[in-house]
């Protein structure tokens, strides 16, 4: 599954600069999480760098985007070319 980043978002910051995908940007309100990007870090870390540094624990997985690890590697592989 992709992540997703909830309205509890407080605009803080650190969750962008450590998605190594880059799918993490500034929305209109709060940040945002491109999850054709979202790879739960996989292939880059064991556990989601987002979800890591996130202070008030607003980046559950998105419901909408049921993938399995096996589809995350992939899509990793494809992102890094």
């Amino acid at each position: 599954m992709a992540l997703m980043i909830t309205d509890e978002c407080i605009n803080c910051d650190v969750c962008e600069p450590e998605c190594p995908n880059n799918a993490i940007y500034q929305g209109e309100w709060y940040y945002e999480i491109n999850p054709a990007k979202c790879t739960e870090c996989v292939g880059h870390f064991d556990q989601p760098q987002c979800v890591e540094v996130c202070p008030v624990a607003c980046i559950p997985l998105n419901p909408d985007y049921q993938e399995t690890k096996e589809e995350l590697q992939a899509k990793y592989e494809k992102l890094q070319g």
